[in-house]
Parts: C-alpha cells; structure tokens; sequence
C-alpha cells in the first residue's frame, strides 16, 4: 500500500490483468450497475484493493487500467470522464465495497 502517494501511471500488460481483473466476487458488486457507474465502480474496487485508499481525482486512475476495466464491463471507455467525483454520488459505490 502506497499511503498518500499517487498512484503509478505505466502497467506492462501482465501486471494490468493481476492488478485490474474483476474477480468472481468483484461481479457481484459490480453486475448490478451500468454505463459510467459501472466503470466506475470497478476502478474504484480495484484501485481501493492496491491503495487502501479511494483516488481522489480521475487522473490518479491509470488510463491503461480505465481501458483495461473498459473492456471487462463492456462500457466505453470514454464513459469515465462522466462518472461523478464529487456531490453525494460516490459514496453509495464506495460505502459497498468491501473494507
């Protein structure tokens, strides 16, 4: 855990898919929402998993792991630029994952 440093921005291929890849339980979570919240979701499970913390701020999300996740969900990619940091929307997505 990296504490409050930001989060690295390059990942080869094989560390994006053991780092990003939604497990079976991460679908349990994550299968109920679409579009951006879907997106969303699944990067904020996954980076709170490596950081132990919530990014605060979309550009701490590594591009590589957003198109990553992209793929997974089956959600643009371009759909994360539309997920909510701020205002009350967040916190119902971060209050269910696991800690």
């Amino acid at each position: 855990m990296k504490g409050a440093a930001e989060m690295r921005q390059e990942w080869e291929p094989e560390e994006l898919i053991a780092a990003w890849t939604l497990l079976d339980s991460d679908w349990d979570l994550v299968g109920n929402k679409t579009g951006a919240t879907r997106l969303g979701f699944g990067l904020l499970l996954k980076f709170f998993e490596q950081e132990g913390r919530f990014p605060r701020h979309a550009g701490e999300v590594p591009r590589a792991a957003v198109d990553y996740m992209a793929g997974q969900v089956k959600v643009d990619a371009a759909l994360f630029s539309e997920y909510r940091w701020s205002g009350s929307t967040p916190c119902p997505w971060r209050c269910a994952l696991p800690r």
